[in-house]
């Protein structure tokens, strides 16, 4: 058992290692942060999708812009779009679960809001139904995936692919990027 907690530490710092070396990344974050706070001050609004664990990955960051994040300060129009249950379960139903959020995308959002998906895998139907839908609206996409990227890797605007294929590991990255993010948006508009 010792041994297997060692191992999965092990793994997840390779990840946070792998991350902390990649230059590219670091620059594809700072001129994505700037893109969040533009949005902001333009008085665009950020969504954010996923399922199960990414679905509360979504939720967390949503509310680290509509909350706060280190400083007190005035909220940022930020939400994931899976609260609605009423809405998830009559659309899954009447229509098809993957058409969830790309349904919302057309009837909510508008050009220059800015929609984060979050996909393990890149390939989760109803995230790339919604870049889909968003791309035809004039959204910004921004795709947290694996490795590769999946189908995301062609319809996102910016793409965080994680140096992994373990599921816990990419989601790992998922939630340290998404801070970072939050931060550098948060001290780029609040100073």
């Amino acid at each position: 058992m010792i041994a297997t907690i060692r191992h999965i530490l092990e793994e997840s710092v390779k990840v946070k290692q792998a991350l902390l070396a990649d230059e590219a990344l670091h620059a594809k974050l700072a001129q994505t942060s700037v893109l969040i706070a533009d949005a902001f001050r333009a008085g665009r609004r950020v969504y954010f999708c996923g399922n199960g664990g990414s679905a509360a990955d979504a939720q967390h960051l949503a509310a680290e812009f509509s909350g706060r994040f280190y400083k007190d300060r005035k909220a940022l129009p930020a939400e994931a779009l899976h609260c609605n249950t009423s809405y998830l379960t009559a659309v899954a139903n009447d229509y098809s679960y993957d058409v969830i959020y790309a349904r919302l995308v057309e009837g909510m959002l508008d050009k220059g809001d800015v929609l984060f998906g979050i996909s393990t895998s890149g390939n989760s139907g109803n995230i790339v139904k919604a870049f889909e839908a968003a791309r035809a609206k004039g959204v910004i996409t921004i795709g947290f995936t694996g490795q590769g990227g999946g189908k995301m890797a062609g319809l996102s605007d910016h793409l965080f692919p994680m140096p992994s294929k373990d599921t816990p590991r990419i989601q790992e990255g998922h939630i340290l990027i998404g801070h970072i993010l939050c931060q550098l948006v948060e001290a780029n508009l609040f100073p």
